[in-house]
């Protein structure tokens, strides 16, 4: 856990920095954010990035904050004027990888590697296999680094290169050229160089330096390296040590080698600040408790809040209709396939896999005892493992015993995994021993134990959540990070049970319900939710959808596109294709972003033109989004003060504060009009009837205020009676606060509404901060307490002048 001197926030508010949105206009949103309620601006990633860059996760200098964002000048005005307001800053850090930019200077460590190979001073800073690729000619034993860019074939290209001094250009990209060699014939000056130009499809089978994920673009650093994570967080830790910065958001840290020590280092350098790690937990899998941070960014609440808010039965109906309509198998099947399709002989994770083969064999050849295992056994072998895993990875640290739970995994996975071959029981046992660090130390056996983890995290993310999770579209809503559409819906009883768990061990954990990184924004999800509960229904009007627009070219795709009309109405064309051709392309079973099939994806354009310019079909769709959205809007507020009173931190995502209809990035990611909210704020508590956006912006800073004013006090399950109890979740926070929310709504109004329900309030006077209305202690009826919003934040009566 963090130092108890550390400062949390209350609440933070999400600004994704881009040249359209930079340090300055984030200056000017303060005064609103201080009004909204919020303790802390949470920014997306801050240091110099490729130009243009829209997230700013493509780093190409960790020595200053980006200019195109407006300099350090900007930022330190950004936190002075924060600060006038009583806020603080949290920066968004990106420890795995730097961009591999073009032109390629841009990123100067990485261009001193290109002309100095190997004994560059900078070679120690990425991860690179050296080994994996013969050097220049004049040394083969030495290595090169593969650099997979050419728009063809080497020998296709060759005209396309021109030498410019001590430069080798190809169209945009640049490389150094070695001392001596610019006056060599082409073909030998390429063979000179410490990099091997090579076509772009050859990444997957023979790339050798680590990436993040499949980007081939985002090259890995090792921070694990002392003198490395001086150079690349010196100037976030400086600006800590100056009060600008108060707190660190940490990005993908399952793609660290050691994620514990990591923390480590940086709660010694900054004193124990506030910082959270972007962790996916599936499962029942717990953030390791070692692990000096406050908690995760939130997902594991979005994945608790969304369930408790979707019907389990009408899901698994869905679910049955969709693998009836589609043909297709359960979501863990699609999982599974998208894991092992990834660690294929020609997968995009298949040079990563190889590398862990190359290293098996260099430990089995170092000792006799372990010698004489084949290596198509051992490939076979990763393949299982790696396909069953049932987390992310891994947390295994060379040196040390390793932790139950991932000996369990690895345990579980071999099981599953377990490749029928001959001799493959033998290797079974090996290939467990080196994950889990049983076989002693060697610079080679700490390797192996290192990259297997990181190679799982990367099995996880890909095969997953960016294959599976595309494929796979019975519900959408379930679809999101570190979500399990296979056990859809949370029973009451077990989001009690989270909550206590997160109050006794991450009590400042970071929750979420919309970040950049979600398919579909909690609204959007709201409204799928609804589905949900009349799944019959639902599969009437897709089946009158479809007849009316014709036969989609896919039907899977057809579900993905009924659903994301809904989630989302009304949109655009050119939304609506551009998630249908990113959801297909990540799907890679139609088309792919390295494979497009030009025919499917016409059709598939095509289709969605047809159906948004159908004169009789927009009216049907548009009925049906206004038949759900009574239903929606209730999901929509229980999900915001869920959010916002359930134990943890919240971060609000920008725009969030009013009804948001956003799907995967880019999507979701644009500027947002914070000036127009500003200017919604000053009367979002006056009353007008369904008015969805006034009532989502006066229950957030409603919620705000109180706790940022009166900090909630201990989680308590409380419980209604009555015929309808079980549409109702409350809870108490300390003595003095009651969030109680609607769910399952259309089936509670198909039941004929609250009838005799009841909930107790322990002693009172009560009054609902959200309509200002009192209520006496004792049992009062649900209805009355719902009477003008599906959700209640109850507190005792405090004097007017208790509110800011």
């Amino acid at each position: 856990m963090t130092s108890a001197a550390a400062p949390h926030p209350t609440a933070s508010y999400r600004l994704q920095l881009q040249p359209d949105f930079t340090l300055h206009d984030a200056g000017r949103a303060v005064a609103y954010l201080a009004a909204l309620g919020v303790s802390h601006l949470h920014l997306s990633p801050l240091l110099e990035a490729v130009p243009g860059s829209t997230h700013g996760y493509d780093t190409v200098d960790h020595g200053r904050i980006s200019e195109q964002l407006g300099g350090e000048s900007a930022l330190r005005s950004l936190a002075a004027e924060a600060h006038r307001h009583g806020l603080r800053l949290i920066a968004d850090v990106v420890p795995n990888h730097m961009a591999l930019p073009v032109p390629e200077q841009l990123n100067q460590p990485l261009w001193q590697v290109l002309g100095d190979g190997p004994d560059s001073r900078y070679a120690h800073w990425f991860d690179i296999d050296w080994t994996a690729q013969p050097g220049p000619a004049d040394a083969p034993e030495r290595g090169r680094l593969l650099l997979p860019l050419l728009g063809g074939r080497l020998g296709d290209v060759l005209d396309q290169f021109e030498v410019d001094g001590d430069v080798l250009r190809y169209h945009e990209h640049a490389f150094p050229l070695r001392p001596g060699t610019a006056r060599l014939p082409l073909p030998e000056l390429l063979r000179h160089q410490w990099y091997r130009l090579a076509w772009w499809q050859l990444a997957s089978t023979e790339l050798n330096y680590r990436r993040f994920f499949t980007v081939n673009e985002l090259i890995a650093v090792r921070v694990e390296v002392p003198e490395v994570f001086e150079a690349t967080h010196r100037t976030l830790l400086r600006l800590h040590a100056d009060g600008v910065l108060d707190g660190f958001r940490i990005d993908h840290p399952d793609g660290l080698a050691d994620p514990r020590g990591y923390l480590e280092r940086l709660a010694e350098a900054t004193g124990g600040a506030y910082t959270v790690v972007e962790k996916v937990l599936t499962g029942r899998e717990r953030l390791p408790a070692d692990w000096p941070c406050a908690g995760t960014t939130g997902y594991d609440a979005l994945r608790r809040i969304d369930g408790v808010l979707t019907d389990h039965a009408g899901a698994e109906q869905l679910i049955t209709a969709y693998r009836r309509d589609v043909g297709a198998g359960t979501a863990a099947a699609a999982a599974a396939r998208g894991r092992a399709e990834l660690t294929a002989p020609d997968g995009e994770l298949a040079a990563e896999l190889d590398r862990l083969v190359r290293l098996v064999q260099r430990i089995c050849a170092a000792e006799p005892a372990l010698a004489d295992h084949a290596a198509w056994t051992v490939r076979e072998t990763l393949r299982g493992l790696l396909t069953a895993y049932p987390g992310y990875r891994p947390y295994v640290r060379p040196g040390e015993s390793a932790p139950a739970a991932s000996v369990a995994q690895v345990e579980a996975a071999l099981a599953d995994g377990r490749a029928d071959l001959p001799g493959a029981g033998a290797t079974t046992g090996l290939i467990r021993d080196l994950v889990l660090g049983r076989l002693g130390r060697s610079a080679a056996k700490d390797e192996f134990c290192t990259r297997f983890a990181q190679t799982a995290s990367a099995v996880a993310a890909k095969g997953v959540e960016d294959t599976a999770f595309y494929r796979w579209n019975a519900l959408l809503s379930l679809n999101e990070v570190g979500g399990e559409p296979a056990r859809p819906g949370l029973p009451s009883a077990e989001f009690h049970r989270w909550c206590a768990e997160q109050e006794q061990h991450w009590p400042q954990s970071m929750t979420v319900l919309s970040t950049h990184d979600t398919k579909r924004s909690a609204d959007a999800r709201a409204r799928l939710a609804v589905l949900a509960e009349l799944p019959g229904h639902w599969a009437d009007e897709c089946l009158a959808w479809t007849d009316t627009a014709g036969h989609c070219p896919d039907r899977s795709t057809a579900w993905l596109l009924w659903q994301t009309l809904v989630a989302a109405w009304p949109l655009s064309a050119d939304r609506l294709v551009s998630v249908l051709l990113k959801s297909a392309r990540e799907a890679k079973l139609h088309t792919s972003w390295t494979a497009p099939d030009t025919r499917f994806e016409q059709a598939l354009t095509d289709y969605a033109h047809g159906v948004l310019a159908h004169p009789g079909l927009c009216p049907r769709i548009a009925g049906f989004v206004e038949l759900i959205a009574p239903y929606a809007r209730s999901n929509t507020l229980a999900a915001a003060l869920l959010h916002l009173t359930v134990p943890g931190v919240p971060d609000l995502y920008q725009g969030s504060e009013e009804p948001l209809y956003t799907l995967v990035d880019p999507d979701n990611r644009g500027p947002v009009d914070l000036s127009g909210l500003a200017a919604r704020l000053t009367d979002s508590a006056a009353g007008r009837p369904r008015d969805l956006a006034r009532e989502k912006l006066h229950l957030t800073t409603t919620a705000l205020h109180l706790r940022r004013d009166n900090p909630l006090g201990p989680y308590r399950p409380l419980a209604a009676q009555g015929q309808a109890a079980a549409h109702l979740l409350a809870f108490g926070r300390g003595s003095g606060v009651i969030t109680a929310v609607t769910r399952l709504p259309y089936g509670l109004a198909r039941q004929g509404g609250w009838r005799d329900t009841v909930l107790d309030l322990p002693a009172g006077p009560w009054v609902d901060e959200l309509t200002q209305r009192p209520f006496d202690s004792g049992a009062v009826p649900v209805a009355s307490l719902f009477e003008q919003h599906p959700v209640a934040l109850l507190s005792r009566p405090r004097p007017a002048a208790g509110r800011s």
